[in-house]
């Protein structure tokens, strides 16, 4: 992920076999408090990267309960204790991780029992970085997008729903594709130049998906 002079200080881990992208935000200032954003795998590296850099990991955030996006979760409970965010409407998926999801990816997670939910609209704040809770279902009835800001820089964590010139699958169980247009217009209120980070592939913007995305609404 390259990283331009005016975005948050974010760094990206691919995790786990699929490559999920992992997100650690931290502050620009002094503060050094930190987030990190999906852990889809083992999360030794990024543990390091905090340490290494004496950050102030503050909490994991998830963008729905797929295990390809959380089987790294429980190597963070030790560091953030009850700070693990997800929706509501996916927390069942963090508890009891469903063993064919396990067997097919071939990814071991004995769930999180303690853990905090979120709804559209909460904000989260972690010294100078604010994280505003974007619901998104259709991938998952509890996907989130979360809208990181700094001062006046933005950055928009899509996790599934939104990737560059794609979007999420729906023909998973709780997955539904009218439901998912329905994120998708809400993500089209967004400005163009917003910095879009999604769960899996490449970085893009808001402006390029609605140029270039065909399921774009």
């Amino acid at each position: 992920m390259n990283k331009d002079a005016n975005d948050i200080n974010c760094k990206r881990f691919p995790l786990g076999g699929l490559w999920t992208n992992g997100y650690l935000f931290y502050e620009s200032g002094e503060g050094r408090n930190a987030f990190f954003v999906d852990p889809g795998g083992d999360a030794q590296e990024v543990i390091d990267y905090v340490k290494n850099n004496s950050l102030k990991l503050k909490a994991v955030l998830l963008t729905h309960g797929h295990l390809d996006h959380l089987s790294g979760i429980e190597k963070f409970v030790p560091i953030v204790g009850q700070e693990i965010y997800i929706a509501q409407e996916d927390s069942r998926l963090l508890k009891r991780p469903p063993e064919e999801a396990k067997e097919m990816l071939r990814m071991e997670c004995g769930g999180v029992e303690n853990f905090k939910t979120l709804a559209n609209g909460s904000v989260l704040s972690f010294g100078s970085l604010e994280v505003k809770v974007i619901a998104t279902p259709g991938h998952t009835p509890g996907s989130l997008c979360y809208l990181v800001s700094e001062g006046d820089k933005k950055m928009l964590v899509s996790g599934d729903t939104l990737f560059a010139q794609s979007v999420g699958r729906t023909d998973f169980p709780g997955g539904d594709w009218d439901t998912l247009v329905r994120s998708l217009k809400k993500l089209a209120e967004l400005p163009d130049d917003l910095r879009v980070l999604p769960g899996h592939g490449p970085d893009t913007t808001i402006g390029q998906e609605r140029s270039h995305n065909p399921f774009w609404p």
